[in-house]
């Protein structure tokens, strides 16, 4: 199984019609941390969010898959309408990895008061990724080079967002330019790497009791005409000054997926205490195609700073815990 996966990890690499996304997209958004996912979140709450996230694939298996991301994003002032975030991440995948960096500028439109939240969002980001791929590991292959291949590549997102009391929807175009990347022979390929998400909840329940949010996410990848579909379901308990949650979600890709049709169960466990958050991410990768017995695991970590008066009740997106 480990050649399996190391083969699979040089396949992508060097297979020019399949081109690794930008950020990837996994459940962190669940991990209140929808600005990774959709820009139009920027500034979009009363507090300035700081997330980090650590995740790791296949334990066990040399070169696995692992993702770290940095986040933040606020609103620009007590009584402005504008949001900016930056986020910064690495992803390594064998062979191959890449670094990025993406900032964000928002703008939300209020159209309700203190007593109705009703917001109507947009966002905008622009990123610079650096690929690379070391080659000073390859053995036994003389038509290949010892050495580290990089290049540099610029893209866009754009977003909206749309929030009525505890209703919040969103749909975001990502990567919105072709992007070239450097082949092992010099010479430049566009890939499209445009993917077209859309996402929307609805939360509600009795503070002192439990509350809940059930929500779906979709993606539809342009180049490979593969499509994606999350069903989660959240709950909340909130017990003095802290609030315990827990949510599961459900992933099965479907038509044009180059590995089938992969199925993935993602709990999540995660508490906020004050103005911080810590949560814990397994992922069960099920279906025709599973590609190692090891589990996927990340931890993420968060902290609520430049918080405002609340408004009118909203979705925890809009709303801190406290």
């Amino acid at each position: 199984m480990k050649n399996i996966a190391k083969l699979l990890f040089v396949l992508f690499v060097f297979n020019k019609s399949i081109a690794q996304e930008t950020l990837p997209i996994y459940a962190d958004y669940l991990s209140d941390n929808v600005y990774l996912l959709h820009p139009a979140a920027a500034g979009i709450g009363e507090c300035g969010k700081i997330r980090l996230t650590a995740r790791q694939q296949w334990f066990g298996v040399k070169d696995a898959p692992s993702l770290q991301t940095a986040s933040f994003h606020a609103k620009a002032g007590e009584y402005s309408n504008a949001g900016y975030g930056v986020v910064l991440y690495n992803d390594k995948n064998g062979y191959h990895s890449q670094k990025g960096i993406q900032g964000t500028y928002a703008y939300h439109l209020n159209m309700g008061n203190e007593n109705l939240f009703n917001q109507l969002s947009f966002g905008l980001s622009m990123s610079v990724v650096q690929n690379e791929v070391d080659q000073r590991r390859f053995v036994n292959d003389p038509a290949v080079s010892q050495i580290i291949q990089s290049n540099f590549y610029f893209n866009a997102d754009f977003g909206m967002a749309y929030h009525y009391k505890g209703f919040s929807s969103y749909a975001t175009v990502k990567n919105l330019f072709l992007s070239a990347k450097n082949n092992l022979d010099s010479n430049f390929e566009s890939l499209n790497l445009r993917n077209y998400i859309i996402g929307a909840g609805y939360f509600f329940g009795e503070e002192r009791v439990l509350q809940f949010e059930p929500s779906f996410m979709f993606q539809f990848k342009e180049q490979t005409g593969e499509k994606v579909a999350d069903i989660n379901f959240k709950v909340y308990k909130k017990i003095r000054n802290t609030q315990f949650w827990a949510a599961l979600s459900y992933r099965t890709s479907f038509d044009g997926s180059v590995f089938g049709e992969a199925q993935y169960i993602t709990p999540i466990v995660g508490v906020n205490f004050n103005k911080f958050m810590v949560s814990y991410t397994y992922t069960k990768q099920t279906g025709d195609i599973v590609f190692s017995n090891g589990d996927f695991h990340q931890i993420s970590l968060g902290m609520d700073i430049l918080c405002r008066k609340r408004r009118a009740s909203a979705c925890p997106n809009i709303n801190g815990s406290f």
